[in-house]
């Protein structure tokens, strides 16, 4: 599912807030109680990044043990430090090489990471091998083919008005898998048989301003899109996108995200 883009980085936990961890949590939230695992359970969270999943886990299923990993060693000692519970173990390391023996978790679940994951297919099989028969492999991602981050799918579009070679950036053209249809079939490539949800919330900003800062703050490839650009671009970049969005008060716009769960089997 991965492809090449140049200004993917993901590698600076306070930009990655800044741009998209605080909505992360806002989906995590209904996801964990789509979920519905009972309390007491043994989590692996694969891709943990600042912990906006990690925190709901903790905080609303009293997990008995959770294994958090992140390929990234600044997200590991973020998360580590947010959520200092004895419950919560954090490591550096990326699927498929997880830390884990097989079928000791209950629960397997990753967050928005999928979509940036080489291989996915391995991703979810090496879920799977660390799940007991009976338990259950869930993850999250973006609704980027069918332009449900509200936020990027505006940035883009606007981008492209004015740069038609930043069409190869958008999310939704680098992330088609990351539709509903899309994501059942890479769960059936790695032996799952999933059942799939959409989530929705709403991205508010106090104006335009505090939405253009996370394109300039930000970590991923639409900050490293505007970080690339001259002055004089950059400012008709801004003058565009705030016709588009809304010149005064808040900024709203849509967010959705396609969860999936499925059983592993005995």
């Amino acid at each position: 599912m991965n492809q090449h883009a140049t200004f993917d980085t993901w590698t600076a936990a306070a930009a990655y807030d800044a741009y998209m961890g605080r909505w992360s949590r806002l989906i995590a939230q209904s996801f964990v109680d789509w979920l519905d695992v009972p309390v007491g359970a043994h989590w692996l969270e694969v891709g943990c990044g600042t912990g906006a999943l990690t925190q709901e886990v903790v905080s609303r299923c009293a997990p008995a043990s959770l294994m958090a990993v992140d390929p990234m060693a600044e997200f590991v000692a973020c998360a580590s430090t947010r959520i200092p519970d004895s419950c919560a173990e954090f490591r550096v390391a990326a699927a498929p090489d997880l830390p884990v023996q097989t079928g000791t978790a209950d629960v397997a679940t990753a967050g928005l990471v999928l979509n940036d994951v080489a291989d996915p297919v391995a991703a979810l099989k090496a879920m799977a091998r660390a799940v007991r028969p009976g338990g259950t492999v869930s993850f999250y991602v973006w609704d980027y083919a069918g332009g449900g981050m509200g936020m990027i799918d505006a940035f883009w579009s606007t981008a492209s008005l004015l740069d038609p070679a930043a069409d190869i950036l958008d999310e939704a053209v680098r992330y088609g898998q990351c539709s509903q249809s899309g994501l059942l079939r890479l769960c059936a490539q790695a032996g799952l048989e999933a059942e799939a949800t959409a989530i929705e919330t709403t991205t508010e900003f106090s104006d335009f301003n505090d939405f253009w800062a996370g394109f300039r703050h930000g970590d991923g490839a639409a900050p490293g899109y505007c970080d690339s650009l001259t002055r004089d671009q950059r400012m008709a970049l801004k003058t565009r996108l705030e016709t588009e969005v809304g010149e005064h008060g808040a900024v709203r716009l849509p967010a959705r995200a396609w969860a999936l769960k499925a059983q592993v089997a005995a």
